[in-house]
């Protein structure tokens, strides 16, 4: 029974804490943009930017040094689940471009470090809602990093 106590106040506890915080879980980058994990160990990452009407990511180490694009392949899915689309992905600089997902679609990422390496993927949910605090879209919106 205690254990049982113990678990429930801890779940509550984490789901409080995630309401209060709201983008916990949302870093940016060295320019502003949103940072997806694209690695098991958190040693490679993408930090997505808006640009010109398109998406571009740019690879970055974990110390948030820029990473050139060689071998990398990225894979972008988006839609809705039972009628998803593949956004074509080109290599523009350092960076893959990609089109926009539609308002409140999410974008599937597919990375892959080699064309023999297993393939991470990572997850955004393209919401464009401006946050109240920090008027950037609630997509790579910051605040909580500021707290």
């Amino acid at each position: 029974m205690q254990k049982m106590k113990k678990t429930l106040t801890t779940t509550l506890l984490a789901l409080t804490a995630g309401f209060a915080f709201g983008h916990g879980d949302i870093e940016l980058g060295p320019n502003k943009g949103r940072i997806l994990e694209f690695s098991n160990n958190e040693t490679m990452h993408g930090e997505v930017i808006d640009k010109d009407g398109k998406l571009h990511i740019a690879l970055l180490y974990k110390d948030m040094k820029p990473v050139k694009i060689e071998a990398q392949t990225l894979t972008a899915t988006t839609g809705q689940r039972n009628n998803p689309t593949k956004l074509e992905v080109t290599v523009q600089g350092d960076a893959f471009t990609l089109a926009t997902p539609a308002e409140g679609d999410w974008l599937i990422l597919q990375f892959k470090a080699s064309a023999d390496a297993k393939a991470v993927t990572a997850r955004l949910h393209y919401d464009t809602k401006k946050c109240d605090p920090c008027s950037n879209p609630e997509w790579r919106c910051g605040c909580a990093e500021k707290k």
